[in-house]
């Protein structure tokens, strides 16, 4: 507590103060490795040192939680002949007990160890209250080589249940909060009308919620205000080296009025588990560093007529870094926007330049190429210089310059005497390492001075926070054989649980629906003639919503982004005839129908969704009331190989399988939902109900 007072007697009055905010948000993040400096990092409940007998045996042990030790610097010279570790309940280490597995999960006999830390769990759900000691023990010899004991009445750590979030305002509420670890806390069934203006999740120190705390990122690991809340469990983690022993209250409040909405008041001594979650420190070189997420870090220095930015963020091999230039000054605008694509290929780095004209990736538009596009393909020239890069332990590093004020017209001038307007995502790389539809962004802008007089450092470490996978949702074939008409639309990819999760493709803003699914794999019968109705959309100057229907023999689609030797080795089987100098031209362009969301909804949050059936129930068709679905009759022959897939002509990453066979009976969908006959009547009926453009 001396430091906490310490702390507030330094403050002061002075909470107005931008400059004083920012450091209040340095030190108060700076407590643990503080208090590290005094005492070791929390580690568990301390048991003691071990006893040693033979062996050279000794270590400190600790009880993370109700089921795991964690042994520090432990020794043992690996002599004994039939040695374990071994628990068990009689009052001093004996004959009578059992193995734990070592740091491996194996019972095998112990090898030496010299000042190795590791934890180890007890088996078959038992608990450390179960036992009296811990000891290395030899089963031939029944000598115990070490041991540490476990007093009566110890309470190993575990989760602790505090009291409810406090209802003040703005309909914050939850059930009784949890401190699951010392960096996790869970709101179960948390509420809040997301209408606070500049609202957040915010932590701090003192005798109650005030403006002298400072941002916790949310569940995501975004740093934006607060969205809206239903009944929904939310799981919180304190950034950088921060535990719940350096806070004393967890707030909901509004920055810009200073009110509390709903908090709850953090114990002392808390006796709860360390967290597991590794710390990866990251210190950039340059002076200035502010956190775009839990994931994301952007450090610079002006320095002359250029500014050198380091991008660092937690992503995965095959995923970029997007961060630039809002198209607006006063929002998150992608169009107009002036941007770096930042990612590593193995051993080399890139920073490429990028100018966004269209939310969709580059397609071209009645012979200028627009959405999201490399300067050199818009006439420009490339206005940055890749400087550094790295990947280590998971944590890409990217430092590049650029020109205050470019030559390319298209470039923007970075502002330097107020807030510039920033966005950033990250996002998949497809096969040709082009960006495709972005997993996180922020949907609000990122205002940094960054000419700021004052260098300010309010980075802290990374969080190694190891997230499941989304689970994909049921993919379905279509199977039915005396099925004839087959429709396609348009309609959102649904995040990491849609067409990637279904397809392992990198995805697009939009993928088709077919009869009313996403992404489907549709199973057709050689020599029966089939009618396609396309209804992706048929105005050339939209390039989002211009999507000709076309097969091919290739997964990725977009046939129109290929260059010549690219489409040399694709064969096109049906959506495209070639003029006589072998130029392509689409015709399957129909009239546009689109599944659009009924509510304006954070696509951030589709990962949510368990099934796309929840998903389409909050999807609307709309159809544009001119023009007409566009009829692509196809007849696949014995030339045609056993799997082709529809596409975009001018997309990547919308479609998927067409499976030719020669025959329907036989064919199975383990892990597959096969939707035909009865099935199959109810999805169309459903796509029959149209809503209008206006």
């Amino acid at each position: 507590m001396a430091v906490r007072t310490t702390f507030a007697s330094l403050v002061g009055r002075r909470m107005c103060d931008p400059f004083v905010m920012a450091l209040i948000y340095v030190i108060c993040l700076s407590f643990s490795v503080i208090n590290a400096q005094d005492k070791e990092i929390y580690q568990g409940k301390f048991l003691g040192k071990m006893n040693s007998y033979h062996h050279q045996v000794a270590g400190e042990v600790y009880a993370v939680d109700e089921h795991t030790f964690l042994i520090k610097n432990f020794i043992y010279d690996g002599n004994g002949p039939d040695t374990f570790f071994w628990v068990g309940s009689s009052t001093r280490p004996g004959p009578q007990g059992f193995i734990i597995p070592n740091e491996k999960g194996r019972t095998n006999v112990l090898l030496p160890y010299l000042n190795k830390d590791f934890t180890l769990k007890l088996p078959d759900g038992k608990k450390i209250t179960d036992i009296k000691w811990l000891s290395i023990y030899d089963l031939t010899i029944q000598e115990n080589f070490g041991d540490i004991s476990i007093e009566e009445g110890f309470e190993p750590p575990s989760s602790q249940t505090l009291t409810e979030l406090s209802r003040r305002a703005h309909r914050v509420s939850s059930l009784s909060v949890v401190i699951v670890d010392s960096k996790t806390i869970s709101l179960p069934e948390f509420n809040y009308d997301g209408l606070g203006s500049d609202t957040y999740f915010w932590v701090g120190v003192g005798p109650q919620p005030s403006a002298k705390g400072f941002k916790v990122p949310d569940e995501k690991g975004y740093l934006s205000p607060l969205r809206s809340y239903r009944d929904e469990n939310v799981i919180i983690r304190l950034p950088g080296e921060l535990t719940v022993f350096d806070i004393d209250w967890f707030s909901v409040f509004n920055v810009e009025t200073g009110e509390n909405f709903g908090s709850i008041i953090i114990p002392d001594n808390l006796n709860v588990p360390p967290s597991l979650i590794k710390v990866l420190p990251h210190t950039s070189t340059l002076p200035n560093c502010e956190p775009l997420h839990r994931d994301v870090q952007v450090s610079w220095e002006i320095f002359g007529p250029a500014i050198t930015i380091e991008i660092a963020g937690r992503v995965a091999d095959d995923e970029y870094i997007a961060f630039g230039l809002s198209g607006s000054g006063t929002e998150a605008r992608m169009e107009g926007a002036d941007v770096a694509i930042l990612y590593m290929d193995t051993y080399q780095g890139y920073a490429t330049d990028y100018n966004i004209t269209a939310k969709s990736s580059c397609v071209s538009v009645l012979g200028a190429n627009r959405g999201v596009c490399r300067d050199d393909q818009l006439g420009g020239t490339d206005n940055n210089q890749f400087y550094l890069g790295s990947r280590v332990d998971g944590l890409t590093v990217i430092t590049y310059r650029r020109s205050l004020i470019p030559s390319d017209a298209e470039d923007q001038v970075v502002p330097t005497d107020r807030p510039a307007s920033l966005i950033w995502a990250v996002g998949r790389l497809d096969k040709f390492k082009r960006p495709t539809f972005h997993r996180l962004w922020a949907r609000h802008p990122v205002l940094l001075d960054l000419g700021r007089a004052t260098a300010q450092k309010n980075c802290v470490s990374f969080l190694d926070v190891k997230e499941p996978k989304p689970v994909p949702w049921e993919p379905v074939k279509i199977l039915e054989p005396s099925l004839r008409l087959i429709r396609f639309m348009v309609g959102p990819s649904g995040g990491q649980k849609g067409y990637e999760g279904i397809t392992g493709q990198p995805a697009s803003d939009l993928a088709w629906y077919v009869n009313g699914f996403i992404a489907p794999e549709l199973f057709l019968r050689r020599e029966l003639v089939y009618n396609f109705q396309v209804e992706g959309g048929n105005d050339p100057h939209s390039p989002t919503h211009y999507h000709p229907l076309i097969i091919t023999d290739e997964p990725i689609g977009g046939y129109e982004q290929f260059n010549e030797e690219q489409r040399k080795g694709i064969r096109v089987l049906a959506g495209v005839e070639f003029t006589r100098r072998g130029q392509p031209r689409p015709i399957a362009a129909g009239r546009l129908c689109l599944w659009r969301q009924t509510i304006q909804r954070d696509r951030r949050l589709d990962n949510d969704v368990t099934s796309f059936q929840k998903f389409r129930n909050n999807l609307q068709l709309l159809c544009e009331e001119k023009g007409q679905a566009a009829n692509m009759e196809i007849r696949p022959d014995n030339s045609w190989p056993d799997v082709v897939y529809y596409h975009s002509y001018t997309h990547s990453g919308m479609g998927w399988k067409i499976n030719i066979v020669d025959r329907f009976g036989g064919l199975t969908g383990a892990g597959h939902t096969i939707v035909s006959g009865y099935g199959l009547q109810i999805a169309v009926i459903l796509i029959s109900v149209r809503y209008w453009f206006s």
